[in-house]
């Protein structure tokens, strides 16, 4: 492979007397214009590369047909209407539609109307309690940066100033009043896609009133907190307030609305633990907490004395880790056991009522709806159950088929079976494998194994309408449940973060091993896959393993962890990584794995295609870009290591279907063409 000449600049840190070079630093500039220059340059090898591929035209042509199917979510009730989200099958963005009674629904948002290119997306919407107003989110170009706009959903008239600069924020409507919502100060200096956000405030903006007249609540030089949320309980009575330094652990604070001018109580004063309050009936309040309980559980306290002594036990913790939500004036515990659904019925007093009765042994989402509400909807799927939503009486328990999804796909013809296998300390780890039935176990059939293990995130099956690609060719779709997950709550989180890290690795590792040694795979036929987190985590076992794979697909990936906390919100990710600067022991642990140091020259690393996008401001695309330049200067062989930069796009959500078919068909074009293999219609 021919690369782009990348320039290399004398640049140097000093950690604890070690200097570490890093010569293409100057690919963080993200408005240079030799930056940008570069990303072209990159950008033409890569399509030229991809373009010799024979059969990516018919993978891109099929991926179309399969994705061409009405799609659905689940309906939810505000004020008069029932709201749903609908996409006709190849359109960009998903519409937002509503109805009243059983008249015909119609068009509320049409996300594909907001941009030409349908890279502005609709990132967020609440609605007031009465449904009269909503104010929605929007993001352009993938930007974690949002915009608020505010409707009169009467006559869809736009109510006020549109609000800018906000970030990391949900909206809580008091009463028709206003919202309350969160941001940070933009970065007075750099870049504004790269630039490090600091400090979280949390503002009140009143309804028709200009944005620079918004109270600040909580927050700033008296509270400085990196996150902070905000919420209200459904009577619209107390104010519930969530402050974090990091991903993990939270302050927990209310006040109450009833009593104006009533103090902002504290609950929790310290970051140790996960709290939210989830309900509450009068001034009890129900709290859910993993607090002396790493798997969770739910308590109640009264409003007038709500300290952690004074908290009693409602729903307690068990084996599994457990998730809450509340419709109907019950509450829906729903269990991880084994990282798939178990879910419960409980009283407002904590009698058990009933276990859910689910389709089969997947991923079962949604139990939220209003009080008042006689029934809920809920999703459920599997690596080969397409996303089916259901009706459920509250009252009875019924589950009703409500919207089946029109994906072409015969789950009967595919197996999908958990099976346990040892890490290299001993440690169990669960994995789904999803295959044809059957397959030959001969060590060539082509494998993607995809993981993420972090930030207390549970990989649960689902399906995947790209997947389709790889399961017809008789391949083989594999996920294991890593550490640093919350599969089994924070202890197998714990066990994945700072100077534990390698052990989601080695979980890895320990997975491709297992799939090579029963003949699954071998190496001539195995990739790996993984984003954000989990491109780190690609990029950290390309690094130790290069033998052990034949492609690696690292995607928008935590790549230089040297760094990673200079940029964006990346100092909030200190909790699980830990950083250069906290001790001589951390930097050292963070230098043997960072992906972007681990390279060694010399080295025939597995065929590479990083894929980025150039307005991810939530890991910015520094990362790949320096990755991509020290791999294309070390790696020896003949398979090619090529980065893929997605123009006008971010981390990944909003992103337009058309978007997505293209990079998925470059995924699989490239993933099938380096193992020597063809696609067969």
């Amino acid at each position: 492979m021919a690369y782009p000449k990348t320039n290399k600049i004398d640049i140097a840190d000093t950690y604890f007397g070690n200097t570490i070079n890093d010569p293409y630093r100057w690919l963080e500039d993200d408005r240079s214009a030799e930056t940008k220059a570069w990303v072209e340059a990159e950008n033409k090898v890569t399509q030229n590369y991809l373009n010799r591929i024979p059969f990516r035209p018919a993978i891109k042509s099929r991926l179309e047909t399969l994705w061409n199917y009405e799609k659905y979510t689940a309906p939810f009730k505000e004020g008069d209407y029932t709201y749903f989200y609908k996409n006709d099958g190849l359109q960009n963005q998903y519409v937002l539609y509503r109805q009243k009674d059983k008249t015909k629904p119609e068009v509320f948002l049409d996300p594909n109307t907001f941009s030409k290119d349908a890279t502005t997306s609709l990132a967020g919407i609440e609605f007031t309690k009465d449904g009269s107003m909503a104010a929605y989110q929007i993001s352009e170009g993938g930007s974690d940066w949002r915009k608020v706009i505010i409707l009169n959903t009467n006559d869809h008239s736009i109510i006020g100033d549109t609000l800018i600069d906000v970030k990391f924020s949900g909206l809580a409507w008091k009463g028709n009043e206003g919202f309350y919502y969160s941001s940070y100060d933009k970065p007075k200096e750099g870049s504004q896609l790269s630039g490090l956000t600091q400090f979280h405030k949390l503002y009140f903006h009143s309804t028709g009133s200009s944005q620079k007249e918004d109270r600040l609540i909580f927050g700033g030089e008296q509270t400085p907190r990196r996150y902070i949320g905000a919420g209200l309980t459904e009577d619209e009575r107390f104010l519930v307030i969530t402050a974090a330094e990091s991903t993990t652990g939270n302050e927990l604070y209310f006040q109450d609305l009833s009593k104006p001018g009533s103090p902002i109580i504290n609950v929790v004063n310290n970051f140790n633990g996960d709290h939210s309050i989830i309900d509450n009936q009068g001034s009890k309040l129900y709290i859910f907490t993993n607090l002396n309980a790493p798997n969770y559980k739910v308590v109640t306290v009264d409003a007038s004395n709500p300290a952690p002594e004074n908290w009693k036990d409602l729903i307690p913790e068990t084996d599994n880790v457990l998730s809450i939500s509340t419709a109907g004036g019950k509450i829906f515990a729903n269990y991880l056991k084994d990282a798939t659904s178990l879910v419960m019925q409980y009283d407002m007093d904590g009698n058990l009522e009933r276990t859910v009765t689910l389709p089969g042994v997947g991923s079962a989402s949604g139990f939220y709806a209003k009080k008042s509400e006689k029934e809920l909807y809920y999703t459920f799927t599997s690596y080969i159950y397409p996303p089916t939503i259901f009706k459920y009486i509250i009252a009875n328990g019924q589950s009703v088929e409500y919207k089946k999804s029109g994906v072409k796909f015969d789950p009967s013809n595919f197996i999908s079976k958990q099976v346990f296998y040892t890490s290299k300390d001993g440690t169990k780890i669960p994995m789904i494998i999803t295959h044809k039935k059957g397959i030959e176990l001969n060590g060539k059939n082509p494998t993607l194994l995809y993981g993420y293990g972090g930030f207390s995130v549970s990989l649960t099956p689902a399906f995947s309408t790209s997947n389709i690609i790889l399961l017809e060719q008789g391949g083989i779709y594999a996920v294991p449940n890593l550490r640093g997950g919350g599969e089994y709550g924070e202890k197998w989180h714990l066990a994945g973060t700072k100077m534990n890290k390698q052990n989601v690795f080695d979980d890895f590792i320990a997975a491709a091993e297992y799939l090579i040694s029963n003949k699954y795979t071998s190496k001539d036929f195995l990739a790996v896959s993984g984003g954000s987190n989990g491109g780190l985590l690609v990029g950290a076992v390309m690094s130790q393993r290069p033998e052990l794979f034949k492609v690696a697909l690292p995607a928008v990936g935590v790549l230089d962890m040297l760094r990673y906390n200079k940029f964006t919100a990346g100092a909030g990710w200190a909790y699980d990584y830990g950083t250069a600067e906290d001790s001589k022991e951390m930097f050292e642990y963070l230098l043997k794995y960072s992906p972007y140091h681990a390279l060694k020259p010399g080295v025939s690393y597995p065929a590479t295609l990083i894929t980025t996008a150039d307005h991810d401001d939530r890991v910015v695309p520094a990362h790949s870009f320096k990755f991509a330049a020290r791999l294309q200067e070390y790696h020896k062989g003949e398979s090619p290591a090529l980065i893929r930069i997605e123009t006008n796009a971010g981390h990944g959500a909003g992103k337009p279907t058309a978007k997505i078919i293209e990079e998925q068909a470059d995924k699989w074009a490239f993933m099938l063409y380096n193992m020597g293999l063809t696609f067969k219609l």
